[in-house]
């Protein structure tokens, strides 16, 4: 009896890992690179309309980074199970996956073996972590699923309010955030106002110190 295919959407703003990643799942019989991203909002954007299975997420991204777009990606498209794939080895960063909704997390220098392993096994509905860390992620997927129970209050952003804060935060202007999203510059003018009253801040310094501080945008 063959496997069932597994659609896979690759994001890395580098082309050599991503032409890499490809290459090798294309010698896997029942997986299918069904996409690439070069940036977390073209991630989000593709997995809309490819639906892919398994998404494997850098977090060094150009425009917002992979952990926000992982965010994104749990809230509207929660049957795309994310692979962290990133050159952060660190507890901390195992963590914020969690977090925000990725079902597994490999540093880049681990053997495609074990890529291929974490592919079928967050595919299967299971947790793919390093073993060391397992409880305290399990921790951190117990306190978002209750977050996500109990309900967001009125500060909380949308995730178009979200997107348009972290390209504030990357210098673009009104008209670029618009053309970005395809959207039109009013469109982007309200959700700025929007998230300028809910988190009460009213300058672009503001709003790039609370993004960052948010990881929505470059990393520290």
């Amino acid at each position: 009896m063959s496997q069932r295919l597994i659609d896979v959407l690759l994001v890395d703003d580098h082309p050599v890992v991503r032409d890499g990643i490809s290459a090798m799942l294309s010698t896997v019989a029942h997986i299918n690179v069904c996409g690439s991203a070069k940036e977390g909002l073209e991630a989000v954007e593709l997995a809309q309309r490819l639906r892919p299975d398994v998404v494997i997420m850098d977090i060094g991204l150009p425009d917002i980074n992979g952990l926000e777009a992982t965010r994104q990606l749990a809230a509207t498209q929660p049957e795309a199970r994310v692979i962290v794939l990133t050159v952060y080895d660190n507890r901390e960063y195992v963590l914020r996956a969690a977090r925000v909704g990725a079902r597994g997390y490999l540093v880049k220098n681990s053997p495609a073996a074990l890529l291929l392993e974490a592919i079928e096994t967050v595919h299967a509905g299971r947790l793919c972590y390093p073993a060391e860390l397992m409880e305290p992620v399990l921790k951190e997927v117990a306190r978002r699923s209750a977050e996500l129970d109990g309900g967001n209050g009125s500060a909380e952003l949308s995730t178009r309010e979200r997107q348009v804060l972290a390209l504030i935060a990357g210098g673009l202007s009104n008209r670029e955030i618009a053309d970005r999203l395809r959207l039109s510059v009013r469109t982007i003018e309200t959700h700025r106002q929007h998230v300028m009253d809910k988190l009460d801040i009213h300058s672009v310094a503001g709003l790039t110190k609370y993004a960052i501080a948010e990881g929505l945008t470059h990393l520290g």
